[in-house]
């Protein structure tokens, strides 16, 4: 089964349950319900240790998500540097992220987890775009 195999994978790791779960969601595309209690039967936690972890961090999905993300920096540093602008250019074809951690080129986007620095109102209204028509 998927979950124990990466649940083996990651067992001697120190702390594995973020790259536990970040390994099944890369492979699942997201993190099935079904999986909680065979994670935390594996890691010897607590159903609602492991629960916790998945809900409180915003990069896990409970349910398959859309093929292909935008998410914006909305950090202090690509705030001052106009992350503003690009919330406004892109409405809700994007989501909000707190840090991307690419504060020297901001302001920052990510695509379908590739940063993308020094990004402008209309080079993301064009990426967006492009992203339509495919």
């Amino acid at each position: 089964m998927t979950v124990r195999r990466i649940v083996a994978a990651h067992r001697e790791w120190r702390g594995p349950l973020l790259p536990v779960l970040h390994a099944l969601q890369e492979e699942l595309g997201y993190l099935p319900d079904d999986a909680t209690p065979i994670v935390a039967h594996e890691l010897n936690l607590s159903r609602a240790e492991v629960h916790g972890v998945i809900t409180f961090y915003t990069d896990f999905r409970r349910e398959p998500g859309p093929t292909s993300t935008v998410r914006i920096c909305r950090a202090e540093a690509c705030q001052a540097v106009g992350a503003d602008a690009l919330v406004e250019a892109a409405g809700d074809a994007a989501a909000h992220v707190f840090c991307l951690g690419n504060c020297a080129l901001g302001p920052s986007v990510q695509v379908d987890g590739k940063v993308l620095g020094r990004m402008t109102p209309e080079r993301l209204a064009a990426l967006l775009a492009s992203r339509e028509g495919s």
